[in-house]
C-alpha cells in the first residue's frame, strides 16, 4: 500500500483548516486516513506557534515506513528538521512563448521595420 503524508482540508468556506495526515494514496483528499499527525491553519500569521502543529515522532515513523510527503508537507517537515529542504524549482522554459507566439512576434517586428523604412524613405525623398 502506497502511503502519502498530505493535507486533508477542513473548515468552512473561505476559512480553510488542514489536518496533516498519513493516508493511502488512492483514497480521496478528505476521505479515510490512517493517522492524523498534525494540523495546519493558514489563517494564522506566519510566526504564530499554532499555524503548524506537527507530531514529529509519528512523522518520522511514517517517513521511515516509506511514506511520500507532498510538496507542502515537505516544507513543514523541513522546518521541523526531519527532511532536507528541497532545492527551489526553476523552470526557465516556462517563461518562453510557444512557437506560434514567437512567429507572430517576428512577423510584427518585420512589419514594424518595413513601416519604419517606408516612413524614413518617404521623408528623405521629399
Amino acid at each position: 500500500m502506497a502511503v502519502k503524508l498530505r493535507l486533508a482540508r477542513g473548515g468552512t468556506k473561505k476559512r480553510p483548516f488542514y489536518q496533516i495526515v498519513a493516508a493511502d494514496a488512492r483514497s480521496p483528499r478528505d476521505g479515510n486516513f490512517l493517522e492524523k499527525i498534525g494540523t495546519y491553519n493558514p489563517m494564522l500569521p506566519r510566526d504564530h506557534e499554532q499555524r503548524v502543529v506537527l507530531n514529529t515522532e509519528r512523522a518520522a515513523y511514517w517517513l521511515k515506513s516509506g511514506a511520500q510527503p507532498t510538496d507542502r508537507v515537505v516544507t513543514f517537515l523541513a522546518n521541523a528538521g526531519l527532511v532536507e529542504k528541497p532545492a527551489p524549482r526553476n523552470n526557465a522554459q516556462k517563461a518562453v512563448p510557444g512557437k506560434k507566439a514567437q512567429e507572430r512576434a517576428e512577423q510584427r517586428a518585420e512589419k514594424a521595420a518595413k513601416r519604419a523604412e517606408a516612413a524614413a524613405g518617404g521623408s528623405t525623398e521629399a
